[in-house]
């Protein structure tokens, strides 16, 4: 395996050191067991000489090594399919709007890249070579120092402390009007650090083209909290996309203080809550088309049980689709990423639905599931009536939709609604 080749492997699956396929390195190993630390994280597990992935997908650099975790709803595991699910990953990523950037020709990109995190990257590229094209918006920014000219307020008592002796200078408080401000600070941080880590030798030029094009910024921390602060206007509003992708690198980048070697940049989705996205996504996109006067909303709480003392709990559906005209004639649907392989659903599953059933007076509920291509089906299943002597089924009904994945994601989108469509009806 080349050494800029990403190790493959799919959700639920395990990796260990001195394995023939797959194999981690015992210095690779002992930085991913650092990063799980005492408190873990929830991409994957320690297990014996190795790690084991859960249901989260995408992508975990350490150090120079690069391992991809691939979504799976199939048995199959060979090079073919790692090629499918890793082309459809990207593809959900961009229907659910990670991917939405403003720079052109990005629809390509997955078919250049060898791996997430240099499309990743790519993507992030692009952005800054887009910005730089458009000119970098100027903004009002306060500064203080000492000038030859006496502009803005003159600050004394600093003045008189650094200007005793240096009468042709004067210490003031200013507004300058330029590129140095917060959202470049970042865009240029991200930047550095893509200069750190990138592996890929094909952007390095690239990389060094947009640092010497780019201007220098002052280094900055860093938080959410300095994301949060950030307030766009029509003249940066295109900003959006880049800072989204220096976000993600920025406040999921791990650095090594100890040997300074194997830095951790873990890029991961919970591939549950990114499943429920893409059905939601993959709803929306058609209905708006085929029936307007219906309305659809994603984890909308409701509150259902208040103790006497402290928070009320809340219960989340997934889905909620309402036709306008019909108050409380609505349908609840629940996203689960799993194959159910011809078994029923979990009770608790079941269970939940059936509340759905009776505290939102929803007309129909079921729960989605992904299955492999070719096996669409719809199941219904009857809950019985409460205290019922002779387990009489009730008219509360529960259904099950398998919705076949498909190699082109336009196609699954257009399946999903399909069969969904075909069970409202």
């Amino acid at each position: 395996m080349n050494k800029h080749e990403p190790i493959v492997v799919f959700e639920h699956e395990s990796i260990h050191v001195d394995r023939r396929n797959n194999k981690l390195t015992a210095d690779q190993l002992k930085a991913l067991q650092t990063f799980y630390g005492d408190k873990g994280v929830p991409y994957y597990s320690l297990i014996h000489n190795g790690v084991r992935f859960c249901e989260y997908v995408g992508v975990i650099q350490v150090g120079n090594m690069v391992i991809e975790v691939l979504p799976k709803a199939d048995k199959s595991s060979d090079d073919a399919t790692k090629t499918k699910w890793k082309k459809l990953l990207i593809d959900m990523l961009r229907a659910v709007g990670l991917f939405d950037i403003h720079a052109p020709s990005s629809t390509s990109l997955k078919l250049k890249s060898n791996s997430i995190l240099d499309l990743y990257f790519e993507l992030y590229l692009k952005e800054l070579e887009y910005l730089l094209h458009r000119g970098l918006v100027k903004r009002y920014r306060k500064t203080e120092g000492n000038t030859t000219a006496l502009k803005g307020s003159l600050q004394f008592s600093k003045h008189i402390q650094q200007n005793l002796v240096h009468q042709e200078r004067f210490y003031v408080r200013y507004t300058t009007y330029d590129t140095q401000h917060t959202i470049h600070s970042i865009l240029y941080k991200a930047l550095k650090l893509l200069k750190q880590i990138n592996t890929k030798s094909t952007l390095h030029s690239r990389i060094g083209a947009l640092m010497l094009n780019f201007p220098e910024m002052t280094d900055i921390k860093v938080t959410e909290a300095t994301f949060e602060k950030i307030t766009y206007n029509r003249k940066d509003e295109h900003y959006q996309k880049a800072l989204e992708i220096a976000r993600l690198i920025l406040l999921n980048y791990h650095p090594d203080v100890s040997s300074g070697r194997n830095h951790v940049l873990a890029l991961m989705f919970d591939m549950n809550l990114l499943w429920e996205q893409f059905v939601y996504a993959s709803i929306r996109k058609q209905l708006k088309k085929h029936h307007p006067n219906y309305t659809i909303t994603s984890q909308v709480p409701k509150y259902f049980w208040k103790p006497k003392n402290g928070y009320s709990s809340r219960m989340i559906p997934d889905i909620v689709i309402n036709k306008d005209s019909e108050k409380g004639d609505c349908i609840v649907l629940d996203t689960k990423w799993k194959n159910l392989n011809g078994y029923n659903p979990s009770p608790e599953d079941l269970r939940q639905m059936y509340v759905y059933h009776e505290y939102f007076g929803a007309k129909k509920v079921a729960l989605i599931y992904p299955c492999t291509e070719g096996e669409s089906k719809i199941t219904s299943g009857s809950y019985f009536i409460a205290n019922s002597k002779d387990n009489q089924e009730s008219d509360k009904e529960c259904s099950v939709i398998s919705v076949a994945t498909k190699p082109n994601i336009k196609d699954w989108q257009d399946n999903i609604f399909e069969e969904i469509n075909k069970w409202t009806k």
